[in-house]
């Protein structure tokens, strides 16, 4: 497995332009809210768990990722899934399961343009079309960024 400044290096590479970085900054949190949410109103039956049981499976797939890549990415990603999951079940309990899904698909759609407006303005292609983990990298590089700017080692 790369390590996660191998991980993070590539990804860099491919988000140098400050336009494309401030789109990332909106859109990709606004992405991975809207997967978690989706993911969220897949039923599930009683007898094994309740609504977001599924999205918690992939959490913890995730996690497990992350963690693997390095801890502390690991235990910031573990803390975005914690606030995220509670946003999401608060919407949830407020607007049901329906109106749940439409609005992650609305955000899901909305946020993949705007990151493709991003590449475009880069003038390079997304990082995944060349390795579909780079689909967990995008929020761990912002988490990265974060912890780099409170001198957090990752």
């Amino acid at each position: 497995m790369r390590t996660v400044n191998e991980w993070f290096g590539h990804y860099s590479q491919d988000h140098r332009n400050p336009t494309n970085r401030l789109i990332h900054w909106v859109c990709v949190p606004a992405i991975l809210w809207s997967v978690l949410a989706a993911l969220w109103v897949i039923p599930v039956s009683p007898s094994i768990g309740r609504p977001g049981f599924w999205c918690m499976l992939a959490m913890v797939a995730a996690f497990a990722f992350y963690w693997k890549m390095s801890k502390p990415i690991g235990l910031a990603m573990l803390l975005v899934f914690v606030v995220l999951g509670g946003i999401t079940e608060i919407l949830y309990r407020q607007l049901g399961p329906q109106m749940l899904l439409w609005s992650a698909i609305g955000v899901f759609v909305a946020a993949w343009i705007g990151q493709f407006i991003g590449h475009v303005i880069e003038g390079a292609r997304p990082s995944f079309f060349t390795d579909l983990a780079y689909l967990l990298i995008g929020p761990a590089w912002l988490a990265g960024k974060v912890m780099r700017r409170f001198n957090i080692a990752y």
